[in-house]
């Protein structure tokens, strides 16, 4: 009766005693969250044509993210929509313009270990780093869940990535991940569960563990996964949540550090992936895929025209200092804009000095939002212009012109590049870097 963590998810959800790998079961919801490109403007009319109603309002959550900065019609009236249809409905749990819906969840609590989650984004796999099943939807699967309160999963096998040791100085997560891009590709884990385990995985602070579990999307995953500690804990706490209370389980019920929410020791895993972190160095990702990754070295001096710190994947607070901790007493050679990944994150950033820092080499502090990743805003790739950034995706044409190009890299990496003018490695910046 062994299962990984993602089983017991979803064997808990479906009301089974188990699952295995394979197994189509239907589950119940603990949570659904939209954004304003995927949800009402979307949603709204499917739910109409069908005469349905959301099934529990107090389980839906609606953060608005995507056309937020932008003044066009097209965005201007989606706006429209969301907040209209959100007041029809007299939906209580709407964050409006806080910053990038896979921040914003957990930042206001909502994330629970054990829950049953859906979101109507591919990258709703970062909510696992929590210690929830998250996954992906599309409008269609969201407006039946919204209707029913409940969606089918066929199982996934799970596959373990261990990392042993411990990250060196100016590496992080976003390297593991395009470290995996490389080695396994964009598709090595389709529809599969990643769950991150390992001695470097335990050290990393939850912002760290929300990359891994954000990129097991490029891995093609169904979800990324880790399992729930006293980091988690502290976490939920921050967000308001008190450890061990009915509140922190949530309709999940179990405990962090319990095997109620931790994979059995005996789970069969359809593949282990291990390496050692602390012998990873910087990596970077040519044009136009993650899996184009290698070591710093392969594309140092490289010329870039700008370089851009944002996204869910790459604009935390701990990702806003590792950028700080590079330009601090610095100035960029080129362009550097940042866009912090929620307000609550700009306010700490401001707070703390690292913002100043930020501002002082150079950097152009941009409004909260997706921006730039999906090709908005004003640090959008132009005609043939050469960027890097801490995103998750430089497929042709997503941030910014056809014929631009992106390179993807950390915080770290990013950061030095600003300074040089090209492709650098960060390293050669921490030795004498000012904290």
């Amino acid at each position: 009766m062994t299962m990984t963590l993602a089983e017991k998810i979803i064997a808990r959800a479906a009301g089974e005693a188990r699952v295995r790998p394979g197994d189509i079961v239907t589950c119940r919801v603990d949570l659904a969250m939209m954004h304003d490109s995927g949800g009402p403007r979307r949603i709204k009319p499917m739910l109409e044509r069908i005469g349905a109603e959301v099934w529990d309002l107090s389980k839906v959550v609606i953060i608005t993210d995507h056309f937020v900065h932008e003044r066009d019609a097209d965005s201007v009236a989606i706006q429209k929509t969301t907040r209209e249809w959100v007041a029809a409905q007299g939906l209580a749990n709407f964050h409006d313009k806080e910053g990038i819906c896979h921040i914003v969840l957990p930042e206001r609590g909502y994330l629970r270990p054990g829950m049953f989650v859906v979101g109507g984004d591919s990258h709703s796999t970062t909510g696992g780093a929590y210690g929830c099943l998250m996954i992906g939807i599309g409008s269609t699967e969201m407006a039946g869940v919204l209707a029913t309160g409940e969606i089918w999963v066929r199982v996934p096998p799970t596959v373990l990535v261990r990392a042993e040791g411990r990250l060196g100085a100016g590496v992080a997560a976003k390297d593991i991940m395009l470290m995996l891009c490389r080695r396994i590709g964009i598709s090595g884990a389709n529809y599969k569960a990643v769950e991150y385990a390992g001695p470097a995985v335990e050290a990393m602070p939850m912002s760290e563990r929300m990359v891994l579990t954000n990129m097991a999307a490029e891995l093609g995953a169904k979800a990324g996964i880790i399992a729930p500690d006293a980091v988690t804990a502290d976490a939920l706490a921050e967000a308001g949540v008190a450890p061990g209370t009915d509140e922190w389980r949530g309709d999940a019920g179990g405990a962090p550090g319990t095997d109620g929410w931790r994979g059995d020791p005996d789970a069969a895993y359809e593949r282990t992936i291990a390496f050692d972190a602390g012998e990873l160095v910087p990596q970077v990702a040519a044009p136009h895929s993650p899996e184009n990754s290698a070591p710093v070295d392969a594309h140092a001096g490289t010329p870039v025209d700008q370089a851009y710190i944002g996204a869910c994947t790459g604009a935390k607070l701990e990702d806003l200092r590792m950028a700080a901790l590079i330009l601090h007493g610095r100035k960029t050679a080129v362009p550097l804009f940042v866009a912090p990944a929620s307000v609550r994150t700009a306010e700490a950033a401001a707070g703390d000095g690292t913002m100043a820092a930020l501002e002082e080499a150079g950097a152009r502090i941009l409004p909260s939002g997706c921006g730039a990743c999906i090709g908005l805003g004003p640090a959008a790739l132009g005609a043939d212009k050469v960027g890097i950034a801490t995103t998750s995706r430089n497929f042709k044409g997503r941030m910014g012109a056809v014929t631009s190009a992106t390179y993807l890299a950390s915080p770290y990496t990013v950061a030095a590049t600003a300074i040089a003018g090209r492709i650098a490695d960060p390293r050669e910046f921490l030795a004498d870097a000012t904290p």
